[in-house]
């Protein structure tokens, strides 16, 4: 007998990244029963339930039954990420989907799948021009051409009717968690370091000549529960604040937020190398129209939260005992 009362369930892949993490809270709040599935628990996904799987290696059928069990009416997939090779990448963005997707034609009821994928998809595009979702997709990077795949293969099974899919093509993120694999994460380190030491004079920071669009990761969040629940089919919707940001002035939030005088920091410019290029810019008109979304959180609060987050996170090793 069905339980009328029961919640709707939602399964997060990737549920211990930084984005993974966010998007179970957000469907948390938001009256959802949380499956979070990650190759390793953290403590702090302790209020949802959780099952260590490599999604990417798992078997179709086991998988299918792990959902349908768990009665996932939702699956967000929020895996993959700052991976350093071409095949790991292949293992978390397409092979990963392709089992997903081998999953959910199994079940009896089959799930709404929420991808989160990259702007970068897009490829390069030049300075000044916002890119929308009419932009022909040219990924040029093992990580764009790899996310890129994933996202085509949930859109081509959404066209042929064995999926209920849409994609959410996400600028960088930053906020809470945010890794220290990436450009943000790396400057996030080196603060902390020298905070720690108390030697932030002299500290030196390379930056690139780059404008690029970020999004807060709980506003990216946010765009996920809406799409779980809009009533759009085979969609690829860009999230971003809608707008390009220099990196010196992003990099000069996170050092106000670090408390470190800005004088104690010397920067050197560098050659763009990323995997987008020195420019992005999302336009979100779509979203605002079919999701009702826009973001909320103003950067200098993000980097605000991130370096308050990473603190925190560090004084809880410090404090950690010793094996």
């Amino acid at each position: 007998m069905t339980d009328l009362n029961a919640l709707p369930t939602a399964a997060v892949l990737g549920a211990t990244g930084c984005v993974g993490r966010e998007v179970c809270a957000a469907l948390g709040r938001a009256g959802y029963d949380v499956l979070a599935v990650a190759r390793r628990p953290r403590p702090d996904l302790a209020p949802h339930a959780f099952h260590a799987l490599d999604v990417a290696a798992a078997d179709p059928a086991a998988l299918a039954a792990l959902l349908t069990t768990a009665r996932v009416e939702v699956v967000v997939n929020a895996t993959g990420g700052w991976v350093s090779t071409e095949e790991a990448m292949h293992h978390a963005h397409v092979q990963l989907v392709d089992r997903l997707l081998a999953a959910t034609a199994l079940m009896p009821r089959r799930p709404r799948i929420v991808q989160v994928g990259t702007i970068h998809e897009y490829g390069f595009v030049p300075d000044g021009v916002p890119i929308d979702e009419r932009v022909e997709p040219n990924p040029t990077t093992p990580y764009a051409r790899t996310k890129h795949a994933g996202s085509e293969a949930v859109l081509a099974a959404t066209r042929a009717g064995e999926a209920d899919g849409v994609v959410l093509r996400a600028v960088n993120v930053c906020g809470p968690h945010t890794t220290r694999a990436s450009f943000l994460g790396t400057v996030m380190a080196k603060l902390a370091e020298a905070s720690e030491a108390s030697e932030a004079e002299g500290l030196e920071l390379t930056i690139a000549d780059a404008r690029r669009d970020y999004v807060d990761v709980r506003d990216l969040a946010d765009a996920v529960v809406r799409a779980a629940r809009a009533p759009v089919v085979g969609q690829v919707i860009n999230i971003g604040r809608g707008e390009a940001v220099s990196m010196r002035e992003l990099v000069s939030l996170l050092v106000s937020a670090s408390g470190i005088p800005p004088h104690a920091v010397r920067e050197r410019s560098a050659r763009v190398e990323s995997k987008g290029g020195g420019w992005t810019q999302a336009d979100i008109t779509l979203a605002g129209r079919l999701l009702d979304w826009r973001p909320r959180i103003p950067l200098a609060r993000a980097m605000a939260d991130m370096w308050a987050t990473d603190r925190a996170v560090r004084s809880a090793a410090h404090a950690r005992p010793a094996d």
